[in-house]
């Protein structure tokens, strides 16, 4: 069972990718900004972090820099989740280090897949 925390402003998105993470067997821990996400993953050290970009604070893009240069939390993978679509927004993200870039809407399939991918065993399909 992987740790991952979700870093997300709006409740309704915060509850249902932790309905998701927890149907797959994970420990969903929450953050509601971009820095309350940089601080719980410093604190909690989780093995995954769910990034949205549109946050107040600050955003998923510094947020996502913030964590993956700070020598204690750069193992931890980042995939950012977030309704910016273009793909320089997409090419913006992976330079600031992260390891996947979803665009919601997605599926409880794409979400699946994509901690799948990143972190590896312990995700079963979702039916």
């Amino acid at each position: 069972m992987a740790r991952i925390l979700i870093v997300d402003d709006s409740p309704s998105q915060l509850m249902g990718i932790r309905r998701i993470v927890e149907k797959l067997g994970h420990e969903a821990l929450t953050a509601e900004d971009g820095q309350a996400g940089v601080d719980a993953a410093k604190r909690e050290l989780p093995d995954l972090i769910l990034m949205d970009v549109v946050m107040p604070n600050l955003n998923g893009f510094q947020a996502t820099r913030s964590i993956t240069r700070e020598p204690t939390t750069a193992h931890i993978p980042v995939i950012l989740v977030t309704t910016k679509d273009q793909d320089t927004d997409r090419v913006w993200g992976m330079r600031q280090g992260a390891k996947a870039y979803l665009t919601k809407p997605f599926s409880e399939v794409e979400l699946s897949d994509a901690i799948l991918k990143t972190i590896g065993g312990g995700a079963a399909p979702v039916a």
